[in-house]
């Protein structure tokens, strides 16, 4: 028994992917043997929130009860530093697993109320593998019978083919990024990146930036996606993009992880909301009873 459960592969062509039970993490993910994102081991706890499903907020709430629908919910703190909830519920559950074939899966859990979220609400995730790389769909369903609020997000980690991200470029397709206090929740003010040192919105060099931004304003192409690429210092290049139903992306450069793990990967999450919207009630998506939301992004080794 592995600390992530049971281990689903799925493969298409050269590209091999592992998500787990517990989380419905993506574990691994490869193109021709060479890591897309930067996963774990079968044998590990994931630590920095590595690959995980981020429901039913992404990022940070604060402390303090909120109220939606006459009921009342009470955040537990598990970010101590910043007196905040980080990343959600779902992350150390087991889910169900609903079906596996050779390039595809679905896992499925039933999220039951509790104190830190009291609605009852399903969350879906369908892995693809195919020619355009790796595909995430979520589907969210009100099980409850009344309306509820969400948000959700994901927290894969992009891989560079060097032992470090130094000698990296970035490039964040934004024209804004979220204001944020001592505690990493928003002041309210979302800020334009032109003049920035935070504006990546043309390729440029990671040497010396310390990240964990969250960018919005985002700029997309005909079909609707906006994408992130990561070009590591060998020419590698990593993509991930989202569609409209992800207007944000945090971008983290690890600097705050564990020895070993610093700097060697950019994490690039995607994410409906902005940190701590359930309390302010910014950008949540609010479904009616059997209501369901769907949204899906992307990731794939470019060269």
């Amino acid at each position: 028994m592995l600390p992530s459960g049971e281990q689903i592969a799925i493969a298409h062509g050269d590209q091999r992917a592992v998500i787990t039970e517990v989380g419905a993490t993506l574990r691994t993910y490869a193109k021709g043997g060479v890591a897309v994102i930067e996963g774990f081991d079968g044998e590990e706890v994931p630590t920095g929130a590595r690959g995980q499903v981020l429901y039913p907020w992404p990022n940070r709430i604060g402390d303090g009860e909120w109220t939606f629908s006459d009921r009342v919910a009470h955040p537990t703190v598990d970010d101590v530093e910043h007196a905040t909830a980080i990343h959600g519920l779902v992350r150390w559950r087991p889910f169900r697993i609903d079906s596996v074939n050779q390039n595809r899966c679905v896992l499925t859990l039933l999220l039951h109320p509790t104190p830190d979220y009291p609605f009852l609400s399903e969350i879906s995730l369908a892995y693809h593998l195919g020619s355009l790389g790796l595909t995430v769909t979520t589907t969210v369903t009100n099980r409850d019978d009344v309306p509820i609020p969400f948000g959700v997000g994901f927290h894969p980690y992009l891989a560079v083919t060097t032992p470090t991200i130094e000698g990296s470029q970035l490039e964040v397709p934004a024209k804004g990024f979220i204001a944020v206090n001592a505690r990493q929740l928003p002041t309210g003010e979302i800020l334009p990146l032109a003049g920035n040192q935070l504006d990546f919105s043309t390729m440029k060099s990671i040497n010396g930036h310390d990240l964990d931004v969250t960018y919005t304003e985002l700029v997309r192409d005909d079909t609707g996606m906006s994408s992130v690429v990561v070009v590591d210092g060998t020419g590698g290049e990593v993509e991930l993009s989202v569609d409209r139903n992800f207007p944000y992306i945090q971008v983290y450069t690890g600097d705050t992880l564990e020895k070993g793990r610093r700097r060697t990967a950019v994490a690039v999450e995607p994410m409906t909301c902005p940190p701590d919207a359930l309390r302010s009630g910014k950008d949540v998506v609010v479904l009616e009873p059997g209501q369901h939301w769907a949204g899906s992004w992307r990731v794939r080794r470019r060269l």
